[in-house]
């Protein structure tokens, strides 16, 4: 979906990486196209988009896990978001995964999918997500410390984390890394007849990540990816240099916040230690003042 023309921070993907994607694709149930766009063209992007800020949706993600990231290591995702409304959902993601390598009576379930993200440069990774819903408040009560973290997860979600978890690593155990306060539009692209997401992430540091996106079926990702591309170009959207991910980089911010907190080193063996330890999430970052599109800085 990258409309740069400069060379790409991206490693070059190799033959083997292609074909394993191309397998992954296969037999997943969705592909989503990604990319990020550099800080310094977030008020442009916005401004050449359809996008309305106004009728952009609040959301709070938090994510759960040790302070040194055991589950990340892992290949685990947990996660819970809060949604503007009272609504709330939570899912437990693994990845990478191969999808003819799940069991059967997984795939089958309806709270269970497989898709593949897929990144400027054909860079690509399947993950199998098991979803769940549950409420704002309940999410809420779990980052006060006033109910267990399992208690937002269904039963089915407990099983699926205790059988890919570390040994020994119990759900009640993981602290809450968060809140990144969120502002999610939708539009539908005409000239490309689909829906189109962006999703502004902002950190208690000023930092951000504005990511746009749109998911297809498997045997079209190519075709979309190629009109996106083109969609893009025509919107004076330019896509560069390193691409974040939303996931790791807020696992990364948090951990380190939670170690200066504890006086202990992101990573390292005091931190494990502390993988037992309650902790109540980061003060709530509150909402921007002013829309996305005035808050982001001008290319």
């Amino acid at each position: 979906m990258t409309t740069d023309t400069r060379p790409s921070s991206a490693p070059p993907v190799s033959a083997d990486q292609l074909a394993a994607l191309l397998a992954a694709m296969k037999d997943s149930d969705s592909v989503e196209l990604k990319l990020t766009v550099p800080t310094e063209e977030h008020r442009a992007t916005i401004a050449r988009l359809p996008i309305d800020p106004v009728e952009a949706q609040p959301r709070q993600v938090f994510f759960f896990d040790t302070p040194d990231l055991a589950l990340d290591r892992a290949g685990i995702v947990v996660r819970a978001r809060r949604i503007q409304g009272g609504d709330g959902d939570t899912v437990v993601k693994l990845r990478p995964v191969v999808p003819a390598d799940l069991p059967g009576s997984l795939r089958k379930s309806p709270s269970f999918k497989v898709e593949v993200d897929v990144l400027p440069g054909g860079i690509g990774v399947c993950s199998g997500s098991l979803k769940g819903v549950t409420t704002g408040a309940d999410i809420r009560q779990v980052v006060e410390g006033a109910r267990p973290v399992s208690k937002v997860f269904t039963k089915e979600q407990r099983a699926f984390f205790a059988d890919h978890a570390p040994a020994g690593l119990d759900m009640d155990a993981l602290v809450p890394l968060g809140p990144t306060f969120i502002l999610k539009s939708v539009f539908k692209a005409k000239e490309l007849g689909r829906r189109v997401v962006t999703e502004l992430w902002l950190y208690q540091d000023g930092s951000r990540i504005l990511e746009v996106s749109t998911k297809c079926a498997p045997h079209e990702a190519f075709q979309v990816a190629a009109e996106a591309r083109v969609y893009l170009h025509e919107h004076g959207v330019t896509v560069g240099g390193q691409q974040a991910t939303k996931t790791r980089t807020a696992l990364e911010y948090f951990s380190r916040q939670f170690a200066a907190s504890a006086g202990t080193q992101p990573g390292g063996d005091d931190g494990a230690r502390t993988t037992t330890r309650k902790a109540k999430a980061e003060p709530e970052a509150s909402a921007p003042s002013e829309s996305p599109a005035e808050t982001a800085p001008a290319s």
